[in-house]
């Protein structure tokens, strides 16, 4: 266990094993776990030790890399690849939603295609998944200079969930301008709505925010209407978790309310997230599959009962945005509005 007080990276890869950000012991220990097998890798995704879109992709590809590691020496180049793709599969099925998760997975598989060995392919894996996590970081933060664009000194930003530093290599989606912001002395006051039933907005952004010295205050998820109206909310601002070819876009459960709100209040709803969370394979939201979680995250609190046994609980992991109640999608390429299907299929073509 390790104890530290500043913002981590929250994926570390050292060879033989991941050093994951224990996201799940947040806020009251900053605890890092050491996952040594694939099952350890699933595990973590799915138990929400690792969360965030890019974050989880990121896992994953390190996962795959590092199962690949330990196949039979005398595997021949088929049968490794073979092995491989069952156990993409396998970390595939960890979460549905998050297309992140699947990108990094077929990236991964697609690196090793002219690999002459397998030596050479293990090795191969290792450089992709470092590359995708590199790359992220350099994304995340033309992210937040980008959305940075959109916010006055001053301004007063509502957000939900974690798309923050810990949910990608660094920096995030939707918290990275108010961490670019924090280093070029931009005041910008963030409120972070709780997030039931998990909490991350609690537990997660207040945290990381706090870390990088932003002016945040939590509020309830259903403090949304209210502080929008009485603070004077100028802009909402989210990360995505799968944004579809005519911009639908999927994110963390009560996104949708708070594009509602934005509409009735007149604010700029915006979407941060990288080109590797846009799945144009898909036409619009309705074909987006959305997790249900366990109903025990809804029927506990910390472990204790809230709930009257044998009630009937319906626990969504996610919610759909549709495209017309979004202002803009900020992306490392740029910022897509007006016809978000338009711009979306423009952006792909090139």
């Amino acid at each position: 266990m390790t104890i530290i007080k500043t913002v981590p990276q929250s994926v570390q890869w050292n060879e033989t094993s991941i050093k994951l950000l224990d996201q799940t012991k947040l806020p009251l220990e900053t605890v890092f776990v050491e996952l040594l097998t694939i099952e350890d890798v699933w595990d973590s995704i799915v138990s929400l030790k690792v969360r965030g879109a890019p974050a989880i992709g990121i896992t994953a590809a390190f996962g795959l890399a590092l199962a690949a590691q330990s196949y039979e020496e005398e595997f021949t180049l088929h049968e490794f690849k073979e092995r491989l793709l069952k156990d993409k599969a396998y970390l595939a099925s960890s979460r549905p939603t998050a297309v992140n998760l699947v990108w990094a997975l077929n990236r991964i598989v697609a690196s090793i295609e002219e690999a002459k060995s397998v030596n050479e392919a293990k090795t191969t894996l290792v450089h992709e998944a470092i590359r995708i996590q590199a790359e992220d970081e350099e994304i995340c933060r033309e992210i937040g200079e980008n959305a940075l664009d959109l916010f006055k000194d001053g301004f007063k930003v509502l957000t939900i969930c974690n798309a923050g530093s810990i949910a990608t290599a660094r920096y995030g989606t939707a918290l990275a301008p108010f961490h670019l912001a924090a280093q070029q002395g931009k005041n910008l006051k963030v409120y972070a709505s709780e997030t039931r039933p998990v909490l991350q907005g609690a537990r997660l952004t207040t945290w990381e925010l706090l870390q990088s010295g932003v002016d945040v205050t939590l509020i309830t998820d259903n403090m949304a209407a209210h502080t929008i109206a009485e603070k004077g909310i100028d802009a909402i601002i989210v990360g995505a978790d799968r944004i579809t070819a005519n911009g639908d876009t999927a994110n963390k459960i009560g996104t949708f309310n708070l594009a509602i709100l934005a509409k009735t209040f007149n604010i700029p709803f915006y979407v941060a997230a990288p080109l590797s969370t846009f799945d144009v394979s898909l036409e619009s939201g309705k074909d987006i599959p959305i997790e249900e979680r366990n109903p025990e995250e809804v029927t506990h609190l910390n472990g204790s009962r809230i709930a009257p046994e044998g009630v009937q609980v319906y626990n969504p992991a996610f919610d759909v945005t549709p495209n017309e109640l979004i202002t803009a999608i900020i992306t490392e390429k740029g910022i897509l509005q007006g016809e978000l299907e338009v711009e979306i299929r423009h952006l792909f073509e090139t």
